[in-house]
Parts: C-alpha cells; structure tokens; sequence
C-alpha cells in the first residue's frame, strides 16, 4: 500500500511519549473501508493462513489483546495495520518501500510468502517491546519470506524501533534516537547503518545474521571507501544502506522524496534551506535524511499536519490559486483522497500502565478529517468505528468522512473555514475529555476496562455529534454551487 509514516522519539515529543504515525492509503483507482476493532484472545487464530499467498503459519497459544485497524471487507485478507496490545506495546505495518534490481535479484521476492496483510496478525498479540517485535518479525522474514517490500514500525514506552525488508528475507533495524523524528514516504528510508553495532553490542541496530555475506558475495556496497572484506565491512559504522538497499529513479522524485522533504520544511523550517537555488534540500532530493532533531518538541497536532499535508505554502499546492498552475500537484501530496485512515499510537510514560496508551484514529481523506483520541486497553471498540460496512452511511466515521471529503473537494475555498473550525474543535475537545478521564480513571481500578470503554464511546458520540454538524455545512456549501443553480432573479 502507498503510505506516510512518521516516527517521533520521547525526547523529541511534546510530553515524553513516543509517537508512531502512519496513513494507510489504498491502491490507485479504490477505495477501502476501514475499522477499528478489538481482537481478544479467543478471536486470535492458532493457525493463520493467508488469503492472498496462501501462506500458513501455525501461531503461539498465548496470545495478547489488542487493537486493529483492519479492512471492513474480509475479501483480501485482515490487513490489520496499526495497533497496541495489552503490554502497551504497538505496531504499525507497513510502509511499502522500494529496492533495486540488484537486491532483489541476489534475494527474489517469494510469492508464498508473507506481506502487509498478515504482518499486525502474526506479531503484535506476542509481544513485549519494540525490540521484542523487530526480532520476531525479523525470524518470521527469514523462515517465510516475503512478496513485497515493507518498513515497519515497533513501540514501546522507551523507545521506537523501525524495520526494512531487503529482498525476499533479509532485514534491517534501527533504532529512533530519542531526540528525533524520522520521515518516511514510500521509499527505503535508512540512511546510515551501523554494521559494527549489528554485529557486536546490537544496542541500535539490528538485521539479518547472514547480512555481512549478502552484501559482500553481491557487491552491494557501494560507498566509494567501501571495505575490502567481510572483516572490515564487520567494523563499519557508517554503511550506506540507501544506496546499497533502495532506489532513486525518476519516479521516486515525483512520489516520493518531496513527501520527506515538505515533512522536513515543516518541522525545521530554520535548519536548513529547504528551497531556492541554494536550497540545501528540494523536493527531488535523493539524500534527504531519515532522521531529524527538530527545532521544536513535537506534538500530536504538528503529526496530523504533515500527514495531511498538501505542500500549501508552497508553489505545488493542488489547491493553490496563485503562481503557475503547471506546478499545482507536481508531486504526489501526503493528504491524498485515497487515505484510508490515519493512527497515531501514543505510550505516556508518565500514567499507570493500566491506561496510558491511546490510538488517535481519523478516517478518510486527512485534508478533511481530525483524528479522534481512544484509550487501547479496552475489550471492545465503540460501533461509529467499528461496524463499518459496504453501505456507505453516515453513521460510519469512515463513510462520513469519505462523503465529506467527496463533496469539499471541488469547493476547497468555500469549505476551508467550516472545515479548519471542525478540526480546531475535535482536538481541543479529543484533549479535554482525555484529560478529565485520565484524571477520573484511578477511582476506577476495580473496572478500568469498562470505564475506558465507557469514555472511549463519550469519544465517539462528540466525533460523530461534530461530524455530521461538520457534514451539513459541507453540503450546503456544495449545494450552493451546483451548476444547475437558477433563481427567478437571474432571468
């Protein structure tokens, strides 16, 4: 799936949580609906197997609770996408990605293996921490193999690990400094790698036990001080994984590098010159980093921001009425109308374990939408997200959202106000009644579940309660402007 993750460290967020981000968007030319669920143990299947590649996998006995976020229709698979178990522990999967011809010619994708559709299902309910979720999917990618190519994101309260598929079993980890956030559009994203640390302390990095010998015996490495054997290569610190790993075709210069890049202007906007003939990166940059200090700590609202981006400020806004309109959409914008869903997993250190974690959700194109806060330890998900169907309704956050977004659209100048008080409201209100909760949840501990529930569905009922009041102005804005408008004043 073409997708935008962004990945903050707790130093580099706004209250110390760690924050993992990520929009699923659907392939061209469709559309899938989504929902919000939880699966309890009893749901969790002890043999998967795979709808697409048909692959089987016998699954541990003792599996975890947790959220998903996975298709409505069953007709491809779970694809269960982002979630946090009952360990407070998350997972976001995946960040389609890009190789090269000489990767995977050295290791072939495998058609039977496994890939974005089962990936949340066969991991995340065994799981402990982050580092814990990279290992186990690291063994499953070696044993099984995969069909695609993915980046996927483990965390926990301390730290974020994120892991790239390389070929049809190979990996690779890093760990995301804690001062840091790290942008990632549809491309291999690592940038540097620490062989010396894979294969010694393994303290930020991780990847395939057999890495050293893939990369030799296929002359992968191409830095130009590159090592001479497999002994140096074991001492490197500062291996060039994009250049060994991933790609920079023209393509990705339409698709891809100018989502890092607005990501990057935005956040350290006095960093670096990120535009002009002297800019020190632009939109079809090749080496624009995989990670940032930012200039300022991090919050929940900046993430929804450069998920929903357009790149408005600047001349290839879709949007824009000014400068030329032969740059208006040059690039494949990050708040496209085939989002799916956003989440945003948030672990706060600084609350009882019991309820600190809370999946932000927004559903629909993200131009239009507000992500709504939910507490994760709970049995069960509140039925405005979770029972989305084929129909579309307005008593769905998906379909609401959807037709929302149809209809604003066309009329983005008309709309943009009723839609900028819409958002504005939710996240002010999302984080008033999260705080009230968080406050009230202690007096609760004999039934914290429930009480969650409880306020996960006061949640629900202010979103939809806005959503349809947002719903009605949309409308009449579009039904104001419809071409076949005539009044008898216009004879």
């Amino acid at each position: 799936m073409p997708c935008t993750t962004l990945l903050v460290g707790r130093k580099a967020s706004y209250d110390g949580s760690t924050l993992m981000a990520r929009n699923e968007d659907s392939g061209a030319g469709q559309f899938t609906p989504k929902k919000f669920i939880v699966v309890r143990p009893e749901d969790q299947p002890r043999h998967y197997k795979s709808v697409l590649s048909k692959v089987e996998i016998d699954l541990p006995d003792n599996p975890m609770r947790y959220t998903a976020v996975p298709n409505a229709l069953p007709d491809e698979g779970i694809w269960g996408e982002a979630g946090i178990n009952e360990a407070n522990v998350a997972m976001s999967e995946t960040e389609t990605i890009t190789s090269n011809a000489r990767v995977l010619g050295a290791d072939p994708l495998v058609r039977g293996g496994i890939g974005e559709e089962d990936l949340l299902t066969l991991v995340l309910p065994y799981i402990r921490s982050a580092r814990e979720g990279v290992l186990r999917l690291g063994g499953l990618l070696e044993q099984y193999g995969t069909y695609e190519m993915n980046g996927i994101g483990f965390q926990d309260a301390d730290e974020i690990g994120w892991l790239e598929t390389i070929g049809g079993h190979h990996w690779i980890a890093k760990r995301v400094p804690d001062d840091s956030y790290v942008v990632m559009p549809n491309q291999q994203g690592i940038d540097w790698f620490d062989l010396a640390d894979a294969f010694g302390e393994r303290r930020e990095h991780l990847c395939s036990a057999d890495l050293i010998d893939f990369i030799a015996d296929n002359h992968l490495d191409l830095m130009m001080d590159g090592a001479e054997d497999k002994e140096a290569l074991r001492k490197v610190t500062d291996f060039d994984a994009r250049a060994a790993f991933g790609s920079h075709d023209d393509a990705d210069h339409a698709y891809n590098t100018a989502r890092a890049w607005y990501m990057g202007r935005t956040l350290n906007p006095r960093t670096y010159v990120w535009d002009g003939p002297d800019a020190d990166f632009r939109p079809d940059s090749n080496d624009i980093p995989w990670s940032f200090v930012p200039e300022n700590r991090i919050t929940v609202e900046d993430v929804k921001y450069v998920l929903s981006a357009h790149y408005q400020g600047t001349p290839f806004d879709p949007y824009s009425r000014f400068g030329d309109p032969a740059d208006h959409g040059r690039y494949r914008s990050i708040g496209i109308n085939r989002n799916n869903f956003v989440a945003v997993t948030q672990i706060r250190p600084y609350l009882p374990e019991a309820f600190r974690c809370l999946q932000w959700i927004a559903m629909g194109s993200n131009v239009f939408n507000e992500l709504i806060p939910f507490y994760a330890n709970v049995n069960g998900t509140p039925a405005y997200l979770r029972d989305t169907g084929a129909v579309p309704t307005t008593e769905n956050f998906y379909w609401a959202n959807r037709i929302i977004a149809a209809m604003a659209d066309p009329h983005f100048w008309a709309t943009a106000s009723p839609i900028e008080r819409y958002q504005k409201a939710v996240q002010a209100k999302g984080h008033e009644l999260v705080n009230a909760f968080d406050r009230e949840a202690p007096a609760h501990a004999d039934d914290l579940p429930a009480f969650l529930e409880a306020c996960n569905q006061k949640l629900a009922d202010m979103a939809k309660e806005q959503t349809d009041s947002l719903l009605g102005k949309v409308l009449y804005e579009a039904s104001m402007k419809m071409k076949n408008g005539f009044a008898r004043s216009d004879a």
